[in-house]
């Protein structure tokens, strides 16, 4: 079932055109990240399909239907951070946005312990720490039990221990088959969290897909020598074969199909050319995803 559908959405404040002409979808039970660098548009493609700001042009839709207000009660979303009042404690902040929501207070517990804040329920918002706030944050999103979940950035301004603790929650919540949409400029996370992605640039779909297939780790092989020209030579006789780039005086081979690396070495050694290294390594997924976004 598609849970989201977006159709050429376009939003532009003044001359900044913030989102253009984007379209995909998100199916149920997909965790669907929105990558890009700041300012691509994520959160204002958020706000779009969350109500809160009004396209210029294009439609949405939730649940294979056109956006209406009674579709959101199955949506939990982390867009504007609630205002947790600093001297109330957690199970009162939490009142209070039950009964803005329209939810039974019995759900407080229920969230608590799964962001593991249990144990601190009586303690003042004021007296938690940055992560443990971030996680009452995650706690007033799944009041209610949504089966899909908005998250933007989620793991915003987190230190490690913490994007560790918010990547765990949200992971268990994939496991009950919710759908999670989750916007994020964190590449790693992405790629630990989402099985499928849409990536984006000023406001441009650049590429959607499976995470394991968009953002895969590419071979190279890495090949120096003391005679750099001589091999440099050498490679550019091989074009399009050997396509590189140079690093360090070493050059970076994509490797392919194409590429038989004890013919390479016999040709080498044939050419009178002297290795001083040759070594297979993974490109990152960072070298990956800067090649898209460029």
């Amino acid at each position: 079932m598609t849970i989201l559908e977006i159709n050429q959405l376009d939003k532009s404040f003044g001359t900044v055109h913030a989102v253009n002409n984007l379209s995909f979808s998100i199916n149920r039970g997909e965790v669907f990240g929105i990558l890009g660098p700041n300012g691509s548009g994520k959160t204002t493609t958020l706000a779009m399909v969350l109500g809160i700001i009004r396209p210029d042009s294009g439609t949405y839709g939730w649940f294979g239907e056109p956006d209406k207000p009674s579709l959101h009660r199955d949506i939990g979303a982390l867009i504007e951070t609630p205002n947790f009042y600093p001297y109330l404690n957690l199970v009162r902040n939490l009142s209070l946005v039950c009964k803005i929501k329209d939810i039974e207070p019995s759900e407080i517990d229920r969230v608590l312990k799964i962001v593991s804040l249990y144990d601190r329920r009586y303690s003042k918002f004021q007296t938690l720490s940055y992560g443990m706030k971030q996680r009452l944050v995650l706690a007033s999103v799944l009041l209610g039990n949504p089966q899909v979940l908005v998250l933007d950035e989620p793991a915003n301004g987190l230190d490690p221990e913490g994007i560790a603790e918010v990547r765990e929650i949200i992971r268990k919540e994939a496991d009950k088959g919710k759908t999670i949409i989750m916007a994020s400029h964190i590449l790693d996370e992405v790629e630990k969290v989402c099985t499928h992605v849409a990536i984006l640039k000023n406001g441009k779909l650049l590429a959607a897909g499976k995470v394991g297939e968009l953002l895969k780790g590419q071979k190279l092989l890495i090949i120096a020598s003391p005679d750099t020209q001589k091999l440099k030579a050498f490679l550019d006789n091989h074009s399009p074969t050997f396509p590189y780039t140079i690093a360090n005086d070493s050059f970076m081979i994509e490797l392919n199909n194409d590429i038989n690396l004890t013919s390479l070495s016999r040709e080498l050694l044939e050419s009178g050319i002297v290795v001083s290294k040759m070594e297979e390594k993974k490109q990152s997924l960072e070298d990956q995803f800067l090649k898209l976004v460029k």
